[in-house]
């Protein structure tokens, strides 16, 4: 119970922070061997962030029906990293990507980058200025999120920064875009576990599910608020902190 709930909490907070939750969640089944880790309770773990955005954006979801332009342009900056990713899966690169010495460079590289992009200005909301140019953009910066250590959420907040979003407009367009991704990352984290047989639908799935939900809303309503008032120099540093640490033990 105690893993399910440190797996929940990682999961809840690294998705939506631009931390990476895969290469926290790699780093922790690195160094501590974790007996209740397994396909079931991380696909459990994506349904509950999965479900948390849908609840916490339920109004712009529902508003879809009246703003069908903004639904396409999420679609259509998600379809890159998600044709990819399937390439990637289907031909088991993942597996070669899930490296420590990669995670810890990532962690660092992208940090830094971040760190650029929060610099360029403030101007661009995603009211006005949210067109299919921009979505293309932010969505092939996506394709990058595959490598464990660049963030999802990072890697599309760099972007819309770079492209010069607000901060909070850029956060807002990242978390928008994780739904068809954490949708699609459910779905066949569904299928994969039909494929192999393993159909049970334990307690401890439905704790984790519930568990991941209630921390991923709490930290996206925390990052939102946060955004408003401050930089993401939090990050940068905690990001070149964590990637030089797993380096030094990496390099051991």
């Amino acid at each position: 119970m105690i893993e399910i709930l440190i797996l929940s909490l990682v999961q809840g907070i690294t998705e939506f922070l631009p931390v990476s939750s895969s290469s926290h969640l790699i780093i922790i089944s690195e160094f501590i061997d974790f007996d209740e880790k397994s396909l079931s309770i991380d696909v459990s773990l994506h349904i509950g962030s999965f479900l948390a955005v849908l609840v916490f954006f339920r109004k712009e979801i529902i508003n879809f029906i009246e703003n069908k332009d903004l639904l396409i342009k999420i679609l259509v900056s998600s379809i890159p990293v998600m044709i990819v990713g399937l390439i990637v899966v289907e031909t088991n690169l993942i597996a070669a990507l899930r490296n420590i010495k990669i995670i810890g460079w990532m962690t660092i590289v992208f940090g830094i980058i971040l760190y650029i992009s929060d610099r360029f200005k403030l101007e661009k909301d995603i009211g006005k200025n949210f067109n299919f140019k921009s979505a293309l953009i932010i969505g092939f910066f996506q394709i990058i999120s595959l490598v464990p250590g660049v963030s999802r959420s990072g890697i599309t907040i760099t972007a819309a920064r770079l492209l010069n979003f607000k901060r909070y407009d850029a956060a807002k367009i990242s978390f928008l875009l994780s739904i068809p991704t954490l949708g699609a990352v459910s779905f066949f984290g569904i299928r994969n576990i039909i494929f192999f047989d393993d159909v049970s639908f334990s307690q401890l799935n439905l704790i984790s599910i519930i568990l991941s939900f209630v921390f991923s809303l709490g930290t996206i309503k925390f990052f939102l608020k946060f955004i408003q008032s401050f930089s993401l120099i939090i990050f940068v540093i905690y990001r070149v902190i964590l990637g030089s640490v797993v380096l030094y033990f990496a390099y051991l």
